[in-house]
């Protein structure tokens, strides 16, 4: 995939379709998730400070998630090793999906340019989406903050249910 950027989906629109490959095993689509609400999580990195603290967080209110009916998957370019050796240290509870080609992070807008100290990189943007049962985007978050994100989309998640 080139290096452009393309707009973050937003509230009312349909999310992009999306197959990838999953530590748990076989790939995940969006289909997979008709009927019932979706967290898409787009994080740079596993074992990185920011990534394990968020994806700590989901682990810990995942109970809550499934009680409105909700899944919750994580999105980065490592690979289905990479996932399974991150999930296993952290006891992770959800599938983490491996963008390799980071062609999902671009239809969802965040793959993205990035500066850092000076020097230009493309990376994942951390981001997250709230889909809906019938696949539109509930919310988006995009440029997130790992510490206390996932608190965010729990209440969020609450709202849109509660309608």
């Amino acid at each position: 995939m080139s290096n452009t950027s393309i707009a973050v989906p937003e509230k009312g629109q349909q999310a992009p379709e999306f197959e990838l490959p999953s530590n748990l095993g076989g790939r995940v689509k969006l289909a997979d998730f008709k009927g019932k609400y979706l967290v898409l999580y787009f994080y740079p990195r596993d074992n990185t400070p920011g990534c394990t603290t968020e994806a700590q967080q989901f682990r810990q209110d995942k109970g809550a998630f499934e009680r409105l009916g909700a899944h919750i998957v994580g999105v980065s370019p490592d690979t289905v090793e990479s996932h399974c050796k991150f999930a296993d240290k952290y006891g992770l509870n959800f599938a983490l999906l491996a963008d390799t080609e980071h062609e999902v992070a671009t239809k969802y807008g965040v793959w993205a340019e990035k500066n850092m100290y000076g020097r230009k990189t493309w990376g994942v943007q951390r981001s997250t989406f709230l889909i809906g049962p019938g696949g539109t985007i509930v919310r988006a978050w995009p440029k997130v903050k790992a510490d206390g994100h996932a608190k965010q989309v729990l209440a969020e998640l609450e709202k849109a249910v509660k309608g």
